[in-house]
């Protein structure tokens, strides 16, 4: 018997208190913290941006069954620190400085938690210094830049050059998306990546870091 089947369903369907009372209860049954995240919420979440791209779900759908993950997530969190449970990378996630806008951010970050990874997010209209900084106090491998106003986009550029100036651009692979970016644009600006939307952006990072 799959006894996580019960816990992809409820993220599937946007149930968050359905998974979050399965994720207590098979958790109290001695199932492995690390096994609920990849063998339940991440292909849970796989299962959702399949669904996304045929267009079969939609932004709302993708809403729903992110804040699912969320709040699985906030039980998980403490027990993969206590069991030294390693993600597969670190991710740093913002939107642009001048840019208010994170739905898309939002449901990025948690794809990406949902496909294993540490997620820092730093918010909206975040300065370019501040993605600096943070990637020079984590480590993190990988920074993902979102914008949704096209009056926003040189931002993505200024943030880029922030790590060139800073002495760091070969440490840190940046990843852009939202709904005015383009691959070209991307290209243009020294981007590593481009996300067309959250649904791939586990495999954008995965592919980043040579996974």
């Amino acid at each position: 018997m799959d006894d996580l089947a019960s816990l992809r369903e409820a993220i599937v369907n946007g149930n968050a208190s359905a998974a979050v009372a399965e994720t207590r209860k098979i958790l109290a049954e001695g199932t492995d913290a690390v096994r609920v995240v990849s063998e339940g919420i991440s292909p849970a979440m796989a299962e959702v941006g399949r669904l996304f791209e045929e267009c079969e779900y939609f932004v709302p759908e993708l809403l729903i069954s992110a804040r699912a993950t969320k709040e699985v997530f906030q039980l998980l969190r403490p027990v993969l620190v206590e069991t030294g449970a390693k993600p597969k990378g670190h991710i740093i996630l913002g939107t642009v400085q001048g840019d208010l806008h994170d739905i898309g951010k939002n449901l990025v970050a948690a794809m990406l938690e949902g496909g294993g990874f540490e997620v820092t997010d730093l918010g909206v209209d975040v300065p370019p210094q501040k993605f600096v900084a943070a990637a020079s106090e984590t480590r993190a491998e990988i920074v993902g830049l979102s914008a949704l106003l096209t009056t926003t986009l040189p931002a993505m550029r200024s943030t880029i050059d922030a790590f060139g100036s800073a002495g760091i651009r070969d440490q840190i692979k940046v990843m852009v998306g939202g709904a005015p970016v383009t691959k070209s644009y991307a290209e243009s600006i020294g981007a590593d990546a481009y996300g067309e939307n959250a649904a791939v952006s586990v495999q954008v990072a995965l592919r980043l870091i040579g996974a």
